[in-house]
């Protein structure tokens, strides 16, 4: 158990059998009345935020969140699948989970997977990922403007916006967590 005047930006705690990690968090002493915690924190499942003030003697549930590192196996069309490298155990996943990381993996790629009392509620693909480029249109010949750029797919099926001099077949670094292209693959 925690109390609210124990929040540290970072801890995640329980309301209502629910995840929720805090944002940001103010002690407050006003002149006149008691003392509270003003606190903004997301529910990790839905990623709902909400402000709330607390009486620092309200007392929570601390939310323990397990992460593990998993290989993407395949997609069987409905639900995608992955295995504990430890354990050999697999875990179907729904397209809402996956949603934000499918789009850089590639079967056997490593990701992270969140749960909460054993049941995964996020899949987070590795920051940076090396991709192969298999469909984009020729760059032009004189088209040298700064900062021009065209779309690319990727193996994974995935757009990019890249710049014009890249090529088909050729491997590029992307950043997951915002989509922009980083430069050719070191590999």
């Amino acid at each position: 158990m925690i109390t609210a005047g124990d929040f540290r930006k970072g801890l995640t705690f329980e309301i209502n059998g629910e995840p929720h990690v805090v944002l940001d968090f103010q002690h407050v002493k006003p002149g006149k009345g008691a003392a509270f915690v003003r606190t903004k924190y997301r529910n990790i499942i839905s990623g709902a935020t909400r402000e709330e003030a607390f009486n620092p003697n309200d007392k929570f549930n601390l939310a323990h969140i397990e992460t593990k590192t998993m290989q993407y196996l395949y997609n069987d069309g409905e639900l995608y699948y992955f295995m504990d490298e430890k354990t050999y155990e697999q875990v179907p996943l729904g397209k809402e989970e996956v949603e934000d990381a499918i789009k850089w993996i590639r079967e056997n790629d490593e990701v992270t997977i969140k749960f909460f009392q054993g049941k995964a509620f996020q899949v987070d693909a590795p920051n940076f990922v090396d991709l192969v480029i298999i469909e984009t249109e020729p760059g032009i010949k004189g088209d040298t403007a700064t900062n021009v750029t065209k779309s690319a797919t990727v193996e994974t099926g995935t757009v990019v916006q890249v710049p014009i001099f890249i090529e088909e077949g050729e491997k590029i670094q992307i950043d997951t967590r915002s989509g922009e292209y980083l430069g050719r693959s070191k590999e």
